[in-house]
Parts: C-alpha cells; structure tokens; sequence
C-alpha cells in the first residue's frame, strides 16, 4: 500500500490520499481485493491490483501519475537499489528461503 507520495517526488508531487489508503487497506483485510485483476509492478515484482472500489484507478499506477515518466523510473530504480543495499546488510541472518524470494 502506498503511503507516500504520488505524482512526483517530494516536493512536487501529493500525498497518497488517506481514503485511498484505507479502500486498499479494507479491501485487502475483507478479502475483496483478491477477486479482481493485478499487474506485476515491473521494478518491485509485487502484484498490484487494476481496480479498487473506492479507489481512483489511477492512483494503482504511480508511473502514470507523474508528468514525467523517465523521472519516474529514474526514482524507481533507485529506491529498488535503496532496498537492496538494506537488505544486503541483514543477509548473513536471513534464511535461505527467504533469501530465495528476493528481488535481485
């Protein structure tokens, strides 16, 4: 779920709409949200889905959001190297399984 911004960076872009927040929240915990559609994000590799009620369908592809998508992917890539660089740090504890389901 994101809690964060859209439409562009820090800055420049908005706040994640709280009501968005909690359609996706509720539709996840009620068992609804499963039933529809997903996409696989191409930089995180988790399924998001196309469509939730309550929820501005443009809002489930943040690419889309920002005026520019370059910047867009630019910022995606380098969050996903942000998380692999934290992750790196814990792998000696992690278990193998665990670390069969990372994203490399």
């Amino acid at each position: 779920v994101n809690t964060g911004w859209t439409g562009g960076a820090y800055g420049t872009g908005n706040r994640m709409p709280i009501r968005a927040t909690r359609a996706l929240l509720t539709a996840a915990l009620n068992g609804s949200l499963t039933k529809g559609e997903f996409r696989r994000d191409p930089y995180f590799g988790f399924d998001v889905p196309m469509a939730c009620a309550g929820v501005d369908a443009g809002l489930l592809d943040p690419r889309g959001t920002w005026a520019d998508a370059a910047a867009y992917d630019r910022q995606a890539q380098k969050l996903v190297q942000m998380f692999a660089d934290n992750f790196a740090q814990y792998v000696p504890y992690i278990d193998d399984d665990v670390k069969a389901a990372a994203i490399s």
